[in-house]
This record gives C-alpha cells, structure tokens and sequence, in this order.
C-alpha cells in the first residue's frame, strides 16, 4: 500500500503582514482624523453676549476633538442660559465650528426685585458675576394696564441706545397717563409716552444739534428741548 504523502503548507508570512500593516495603517489614520482639533469657532448674530460667554457655556474654549463633539450637548447647555432662545450648531470645511445663537434680549433691570427682565418677560436675578451687558434701571412700578404696551416699546430701543438710559421712570400726569421719565448718562432726560416710545431711538441725530447743552428733552408732545439753567 503506497504511503500517503502529508505536503506542509507554507505559510505566506510577507502577504500577512501586507494586510496587518494596512489595516494599522487604517486604523491609524481614522483615529488620527477622528481626533483632529477644531481649528476656528465662529460664534454669529450676538449682539449683547460676548464670544468668551458663549464658548464657556458651550464648553468649547479649548478647541475640542472636532468629529467627536456632541453638537446636541453643546446645544443643550447653551440653550439652558436665560439670555439665549435658540442655538444651532453647524460644522463647516476645514474644521470650522459654527454656533448660531438667537439672543433673548435683555430690556431693563427691576429695581424692585433686582431682576434683569427680558422681551419674553422672562426674568433672572441679576448678580455681581453677570455683567453682560449695560440696561436701564426701571425705578418704579408700572401698573398692570400700561406693563404690556411698556414691555413692547422697550422690545424697540436699540441696543446702542438702550445702553445710553441709566434709569427710566413710570411718571403719568393728569394729561398723559402713558407717560415716562428716562434718566440719560450724559446727564440729559427725556420725557415719552407709550405711542412715541420708539422715538428715543433718534436720540443721538438730537444730542448732536444741541451743542453740548444739558437739560430736558420733551418727546412725549411739542418735541422740544429745554436747557438747564
């Protein structure tokens, strides 16, 4: 009987290691794409709150892993601020982070309750570590009945001149009974009334015919100015 003849298999060792050696390659390069930084945050539409602000709320300041960021996280913490309605998270070409913020925008501060009150009429309790922004103090009570058509106007004061109004007083007369003192920080004031109220947004066209002089500028009716003695 003719003896079977066992042949050895050699083992194609340079082959192996091809497919080892690629493999780790690959491995490699998509750890090393995953934990690519991000190279530039671009924070957009803030008119009140800084950059530095928001990239500690989104915990970002550091330039994260750019692949590997949670961008519902992110949305998350920066949506719990009661100064932010909505934030979107974009990532862009050459790992560009992109955070769109919508602004809940800061009016006054209550002088009652010390609390910062906002278009939504949302409040928070202003504090010696929030400074974000220069608003009006509001001095006095509104009555209920005027509070609604007040928040609307205030909604319309723009921001450069809103940062101008050191306090606003709730002031009605016999004659007006929507009427409003604002206190100015250069040491002007100006009387409005509810239906005039976005008129104080032309304050700077008026400071700039008054020459320097100080006194009480009368929007709520005539619109006329009258010097300090």
């Amino acid at each position: 009987m003719a003896k079977k003849i066992v042949k050895k298999r050699k083992l194609k060792i340079i082959p192996f290691l091809i497919v080892l050696l690629i493999l780790g390659g690959l491995f490699f390069s998509i750890h090393l794409f995953m934990s690519t930084k991000t190279k530039n945050i671009i924070v957009k539409n803030t008119n009140y709150l800084s950059d530095d602000y928001i990239l500690k709320l989104a915990n970002v300041i550091d330039y994260p892993e750019f692949y590997t960021l949670n961008t519902r996280k992110i949305t998350k913490n920066l949506e719990k601020s009661p100064y932010i309605k909505k934030a979107t998270i974009k990532r862009k070409f050459y790992n560009v982070l992109v955070i769109e913020i919508e602004e809940n925008k800061p009016l006054y501060l209550n002088n009652s309750d010390n609390s910062i009150v906002f278009e939504d009429n949302s409040k928070v309790l202003a504090t010696e570590s929030v400074d974000l922004f220069r608003i009006p103090r509001l001095m006095n009570y509104v009555s209920s009945d005027k509070y609604k058509s007040f928040m609307k106007g205030m909604s319309k004061v723009e921001k450069d001149i809103l940062g101008k109004i050191s306090d606003i007083e709730y002031v009605p007369n016999d004659y007006d009974k929507d009427r409003f003192l604002l206190y100015m920080d250069d040491g002007n004031m100006v009387y409005l009334t509810l239906t005039k109220f976005d008129m104080i947004n032309y304050y700077n066209d008026v400071l700039s015919q008054l020459e320097d002089h100080k006194g009480i500028l009368y929007l709520d009716s005539g619109n006329h100015f009258a010097i300090k003695e």
